[in-house]
């Protein structure tokens, strides 16, 4: 491959001499070869694990969570969290690369080639991160719905991160605006006439990102702020061009670097390579996240079983334990006060009893219904629990989802009408326990408001 400028303002033969490259400062080629390195390991993975599950790949309904989870990909010198501790290990292996480079290559005078490839690592790398999550806000489902727990939780039994997350889920044309923008950004990295203009969307929208995740206590703000670095190092290649240009007013000379593919093979195997990452990781992984969209997202359980006809929130007309009959109270730690069946396999109980907090913050795909936690995650309030249903023996098998809770219930449930259902059985610690639920006929402003913008009237 040769890597040639542009021809300046006039047609010249192949056979003249191609005018040579500005030979680059020493401080240029100490600061590239440590940039070189150091993005080179962020960006390209090095973890054989990485390849095993890409060899692996899920090409049917999941295949969407096996690419997201691909393009989320950091080294990890310490466990599976992302943390600085990271970045700094790799700057200091970048550091003792560059100082051996150096030693090495002292007739080099530019690296202009390298930079070129370097860039364009970044910019496909920073592309695959951006348009992973650009997809499940455009189809939101990232940030659902809440769900009826959720709105029958007090505000501040949330932790920030939830509540941030719970008042996007509720605006998703402005999620899917959000997705939007963020899928523009990483389109226009797949080009590179056109990635300064990505990078100018990418830069304060990923800034974005990382501010919310500190003030919310969110756990992207790592991967956020890698992603944005990146988005820095190819914007800083038109920066001082665009600074002069627009700032100062004066006349500047354009980048005329290009690559020259000599040889056929490697003119067809730049198209085929960038129409593969086209159809896999924009119109395969688009189509299988908005299937998933369609069948309900990834943040609710989905595939066990539930009791038809009972979605919705129940009051506590009567309560025994151990035979014994316990009155409403919002202080007992054994009374319930109110239980939620949700649309899902999930029952939640509200009650005095403290539940240890399950403070997954940082995006995850599960394909197992047990790891779906987002309706727990950052909520104090209520107790979770998935449930095996016997239809036939009518007995609710009740397992607290919560990672840091161990308890079963085994209930018998009787449905004398549409509106009640009675529970019998055995709690958490083995004690018999009777429960009588009524159904509430209880209206959500949320789902009231969506009503009326179809109506035009909203009455409460």
């Amino acid at each position: 491959m040769d890597f040639i400028d542009i021809k300046p303002f006039k047609t010249r033969s192949q056979n003249e001499t191609i005018r040579s490259l500005p030979a680059w400062t020493s401080v240029e080629k100490i600061a590239f070869r440590f940039f070189f390195i150091y993005f080179l390991i962020q960006a390209v993975p090095l973890d054989w694990h990485f390849y095993r599950d890409l060899f692996t790949i899920n090409w049917g309904p999941l295949y969407y969570r096996d690419l997201f989870n691909l393009a989320r990909y950091a080294p990890h010198f310490f466990g599976p969290d992302d943390t600085f501790v990271n970045w700094v290990i790799v700057a200091l292996i970048a550091l003792v690369g560059t100082v051996v480079w150096t030693i090495r290559d002292q007739k080099q005078t530019e690296y202009t080639a390298l930079h070129y490839w370097l860039r364009v690592v970044l910019r496909y790398r920073l592309a695959i991160g951006v348009i992973a999550y650009g997809f499940i806000k455009l189809f939101p489902i990232q940030a659902p719905l809440p769900s009826i727990s959720n709105l029958n939780t007090a505000y501040g039994d949330f932790t920030a991160w939830k509540l941030f997350s719970l008042s996007l889920g509720i605006v998703p044309s402005y999620e899917s605006f959000l997705g939007l923008i963020e899928i523009l950004g990483g389109l226009l990295l797949l080009n590179r006439r056109t990635t300064t203009i990505g990078t100018l969307i990418i830069i304060p929208f990923l800034g974005n990102i990382f501010v919310s995740n500190l003030a919310y206590e969110g756990g992207e703000h790592i991967y956020s702020l890698l992603l944005t670095t990146f988005a820095l190092f190819l914007f800083a290649f038109d920066a001082i061009r665009l600074f002069r240009l627009v700032s100062l007013e004066k006349p500047t000379v354009p980048n005329r670097f290009r690559l020259v593919l000599t040889e056929p093979w490697q003119r067809y195997g730049r198209l085929a390579l960038k129409s593969a990452f086209i159809v896999f990781a924009i119109l395969l992984y688009g189509y299988k996240t908005y299937a998933a969209y369609q069948t309900g997202g990834y943040q609710f359980p989905q595939n066990q079983p539930i009791l038809n006809g009972a979605a919705g929130l129940y009051d506590i007309q009567a309560f025994s334990l151990a035979g014994e009959t316990i009155p409403y109270s919002k202080t007992d730690s054994k009374r319930w006060q109110d239980v939620v069946f949700e649309n899902w396999n999930t029952i939640s109980i509200k009650s005095n009893r403290p539940a240890r907090l399950e403070t997954t913050n940082i995006e995850q795909i599960n394909a197992d219904d047990a790891n779906r936690r987002y309706e727990l995650s950052g909520s104090a309030g209520r107790h979770y629990y998935s449930y095996q249903l016997d239809s036939v023996r009518h007995v609710l098998t009740l397992k607290n989802r919560n990672p840091n809770e161990q308890e079963t219930l085994t209930l018998h449930y009787d449905r004398p009408n549409n509106h009640r259902i009675i529970l019998s059985g055995l709690n958490e610690t083995r004690d018999s326990v009777y429960v009588v639920l009524q159904k509430l006929d209880k209206k959500y402003l949320l789902n009231e408001a969506a009503k009326a913008g179809r109506r035009g009237t909203l009455k409460l």
